[in-house]
């Protein structure tokens, strides 16, 4: 503290004992508080409040770096976002799929926590994930939930049924590993493209539509309402055979009869399993569709995962190929090889070769069978 003497000017002993005093006051000062700071800080992570795809209040580390994945569409997120090198813990899917193990070598070799729906903790406290990315089962049963209290790792939900919820989920995930900017030029890319597909698909009459049954892995099984296929196959132009159908429900999944596909007797067969698309073909009880009759059964491609299935963040791209695929002359401008080009390099930094994208838009060579 400066003192005012008489005469206004100090004495010289009595200025270098008052500047003395000062600095020694002030790196006791700045000493005090580093060592609060360093004492409230040590050993614990900042955290922040986030909701989840279910609606939950989680808190979470700021800027996880040791990430568990059992559930795919987390992963994917991921990758997308440049921070793959953070994951701790994957899927099998996600280490079948050849292009996302080709940017991220080290997924491969990666623990897989979640078998047969049940997560092992201890294997999550062994690779010491700061965070865990789960499906929507693991928070509704209430034993997996106690497991990971216990372990003390924060669960995030990630679910999505709509187009709309998936841009959500693609948002809360950017939230968490600090990727905002990204998260909104995705956003833009996606709705953009999806009004595009839209705006030039909203004039066909209803009777002019095609209609299209999705096999989503075996042949039979299929979308129902309610669900991310449902949304975005309505978004490319085409009615959807089995939205709205009474369908078989087992083991989460729903099926169409042999009988009902007949009686749909679709324009055109997509499957997301190219091995589906052989079967469908030589299999004498569909030759009778016409699907078949005119070779218009096809595989979705794949690239980083399988486009259109209800984990896959390349939603806008299977929409895109769906229109021009079954409204070519809606869309003679739109050239898919540059979109695949420029999307993976945009959103995952990752040049294509034309053999590449060739084996994305044939989904040949691109997903490995399970072991």
């Amino acid at each position: 503290m400066r003192h005012r003497m008489k005469g206004n000017f100090y004495s010289k002993g009595q200025s270098f004992v008052i500047l003395l005093l000062i600095l020694l006051m002030t790196f006791s000062l700045t000493g005090c508080g580093t060592d609060q700071t360093d004492l409230e800080n040590d050993g614990v992570k900042d955290t922040r409040m986030i909701t989840d795809c279910a609606g939950r209040e989680v808190e979470v580390p700021v800027d996880p770096q040791r990430i568990a994945c059992t559930c795919p569409e987390a992963g994917y997120a991921l990758a997308m976002y440049g921070k793959g090198d953070r994951i701790v813990a994957t899927t099998d899917g996600m280490q079948r799929d050849v292009l996302l193990m080709e940017m991220y070598p080290q997924l491969k070799g990666l623990s897989i926590p979640k078998k047969g729906g049940a997560i092992n903790v201890e294997e999550l406290l062994r690779i010491k994930a700061d965070l865990i990315f789960v499906k929507e089962d693991t928070i509704s049963n209430e034993a997996e939930m106690e497991k990971l209290q216990l372990a003390k790792v924060p669960v995030v939900v990630v679910k999505f049924t709509s187009m709309d919820d998936q841009q959500f989920a693609m948002e809360m995930i950017a939230k968490i590993v600090g990727t905002e900017e990204e998260s909104k030029e995705y956003q833009q890319f996606y709705q953009e493209q999806i009004s595009m597909v839209q705006d030039r698909t909203a004039n066909i009459p209803d009777e002019e539509r095609a209609r299209v049954y999705h096999s989503t892995q075996e042949a039979t099984r299929t979308d129902t309402a309610g669900t991310l296929a449902a949304d975005w196959t309505k978004a490319a132009g085409v009615i959807n055979v089995s939205v709205d159908q009474d369908l078989k429900f087992i083991d989460g999944d729903h099926y169409a009869s042999l009988e009902q596909i007949l009686l749909w007797d679709p324009d055109y067969i997509l499957a997301n399993n190219p091995d589906v698309v052989g079967y469908i073909m030589t299999n004498e009880q569909w030759k009778s569709l016409k699907a078949v009759k005119n070779q218009q059964v096809l595989p979705l491609p794949v690239g980083i995962s399988r486009w259109g299935h209800e984990n896959s963040l390349e939603t806008p791209l299977a929409a895109i190929w769906t229109a021009k695929t079954v409204y070519p002359d809606l869309f003679t401008d739109v050239d898919m090889t540059d979109i695949i080009q420029d999307f993976y390099l945009t959103f995952f930094d990752w040049q294509l070769d034309e053999a590449t994208i060739q084996r994305i838009l044939t989904s040949q060579g691109m997903r490995e069978a399970k072991g």
